[in-house]
C-alpha cells in the first residue's frame, strides 16, 4: 500500500469488469490507487480512464496503437505501452491487487505474471484457470499469490465453502440462468442470430462470454474452473438453471444444509467482495428484494438442446490437453457466429468434432498451452471449412 492505499492494476480496463472495478474504486479514491490499466484496442477508452484516475502506466495490447495512445495520453504524467509484452510487464508490477479481466487465452501470460509476483488477483478471466488450472494454481502456492474468483459463481462458493475442511463437503452447485434460449426448441435455437445470443436475460456482459452464457458453455467452463479452485472431486460439482439468477451458487455439507449466497445479478457484488477481502466494503449495487421477485425457480439443464455442458464435463473428466482444446476450439467457434460464419447450433458442434479428433500429450508448461491452443483454433477453422464447403 502507498499513503494507507490498496494499489490496484487492471487488466481489460475498458471491459465491462474493468468499467465496474473503476466505479467501485473512483468511489473511494482515498482508499484505491490505480497503478497500471490495460486494453488490446479502446486507446480512447484507455486514455480517458487513465487521466480520470492518474494512473502511472498505460497499455495498449495492439502494438500498431502505441502513437495514438501516446498522443492520447501526452501531458498526463501516465506512462504508455503497447504489445503483449508490455502487458505482461504491467501485470508484473508490484500492487497489492490485480483483476485479471482480459478476455480469452490472451490472458494466460498476464494472469501468470501476476501470480508470479505474488499480492491479490481477482481472476475474471475463466479461460487461464480452464487451459493452464494446473499451472495457474502451482505458481499461485510457490510464489504465495492469492487468488480470488471474480465470476459469480464461484464467488459464491468462495463465500460458502468450509476452505478449513473441504472434506465436509458433499457437493458443489453452480445456478445458470440458462441463457436467453432457455425455453427455445431446437429448430428455433437453429436460427438464432448473434445480436439475439448477445441478449443476456440478466447480467450485463461482453458479447463472448454472452453466448458462451447461451450455449451454456460457460457453465461448462466454470465447472472446469471450480474444479481447481475448491478441492472436491470432479464427481461432486453439479449445475442447476436458476432463471431468476438470484442463488449465485450453492454448497451441501455432508449432513444435508445447503448454503448459499444470493443478491442482486450485479458484477459490482463479487467485485467488491475481492477488492476489500478479507473485509467487505458499500456497494452501490440494488438490494435483495425476494418479497417483491416472489418465487425462485430451479430446473435441471437440458443435454439434448445445450450440450456444451456435457462437453466440458467430458474434458473435464478426461483431464490433461481435454480443458484447453475444448476452450480454444470453444473460442474459434464463438468468434465465427458472431462474425455470421456458423449457426448457433454449430458451435457445441465444432468444439465436440475437434475434441474428436485432436489428443495431444497433457501440458506441462504456457507454452505447450499454446501450442495446443493453437492447433485447436486450426481444428476448428478446418472443421468450418467443410462446413461452409
Amino acid at each position: 500500500m502507498t499513503d494507507g492505499k490498496k494499489t490496484v492494476t487492471i487488466l481489460g480496463a475498458t471491459g465491462s469488469i474493468g468499467a465496474s472495478t473503476l466505479d467501485l474504486v473512483e468511489r473511494d479514491p482515498a482508499s484505491f490507487e490505480i497503478i497500471a490499466l490495460t486494453a488490446q484496442r479502446d486507446v480512447a477508452g484507455l486514455a480517458e480512464i487513465a487521466r480520470r484516475t492518474g494512473a502511472k502506466l498505460a497499455v495498449i495490447g495492439n502494438p500498431d496503437l502505441y502513437a495514438d495512445l501516446k498522443a492520447a495520453l501526452a501531458g498526463s504524467g501516465t506512462e504508455a505501452a503497447a504489445g503483449p509484452d508490455a502487458i505482461v510487464e504491467a501485470a508484473s508490477r508490484p500492487v497489492d491487487w490485480t483483476m485479471a479481466a482480459i478476455v480469452g487465452s490472451a490472458g494466460l501470460r498476464p494472469v501468470m505474471a501476476a501470480l508470479k509476483r505474488g499480492g491479490t488477483v481477482a481472476l475474471a478471466n475463466k479461460e487461464a484457470l480452464v487451459s493452464a488450472g494446473m499451472l495457474m494454481t502451482r505458481a499461485a502456492r510457490l510464489h504465495g499469490a492469492t487468488m480470488l474468483p471474480v465470476d459469480s459463481e464461484h464467488n459464491a462458493i468462495f463465500q460458502c465453502f468450509d476452505h478449513a475442511a473441504p472434506d465436509r463437503v458433499a457437493k458443489i452447485i453452480l445456478t445458470a440462468s440458462g441463457g436467453p434460449f432457455r425455453t427455445w426448441t431446437l429448430e428455433e435455437m437453429a436460427s438464432v442470430t448473434p445480436e439475439q445470443a448477445v441478449k443476456h436475460p440478466n447480467w450485463s456482459m461482453g458479447a463472448k462470454i454472452s453466448v458462451d452464457s447461451a450455449t451454456l458453455m460457460n457453465k461448462g467452463l466454470e465447472l472446469i474452473e471450480a474444479h481447481h479452485l475448491f478441492p472436491v472431486g470432479v464427481d461432486r460439482l453439479d449445475v442447476i438453471v436458476h432463471p431468476q439468477s438470484v442463488v449465485h451458487s450453492m454448497v451441501e455439507y455432508v449432513d444435508g444444509s445447503v448454503l448459499a449466497q444470493l443478491g442482486t445479478p450485479d458484477m459490482r457484488t463479487p467485485i467488491a467482495h475481492t477488492l476489500a477481502w478479507p473485509e467487505r466494503m458499500a456497494t452501490p449495487g440494488a438490494r435483495l428484494d425476494l418479497a417483491a421477485i416472489g418465487s425462485l425457480d430451479f430446473e435441471a439443464p437440458d443435454p439434448a438442446r445445450f450440450p456444451a455442458l456435457d462437453l466440458a464435463r467430458a474434458a473435464l473428466a478426461d483431464g490433461g490437453a481435454r480443458p484447453a482444446i475444448l476452450n480454444a476450439a470453444n473460442e474459434a467457434a464463438v468468434a465465427a457466429f458472431l462474425a455470421g460464419r456458423i449457426g448457433f447450433l454449430d458451435i457445441a458442434s465444432i468444439v465436440g468434432k475437434v475434441l474428436d479428433r485432436y489428443s495431444p500429450a497433457a501440458p506441462a508448461s504456457l507454452d505447450d498451452i499454446f501450442a495446443i491452443d493453437a492447433a485447436a483454433r486450426r481444428g476448428a477453422e478446418a472443421v468450418m471449412e467443410v462446413l461452409a464447403a
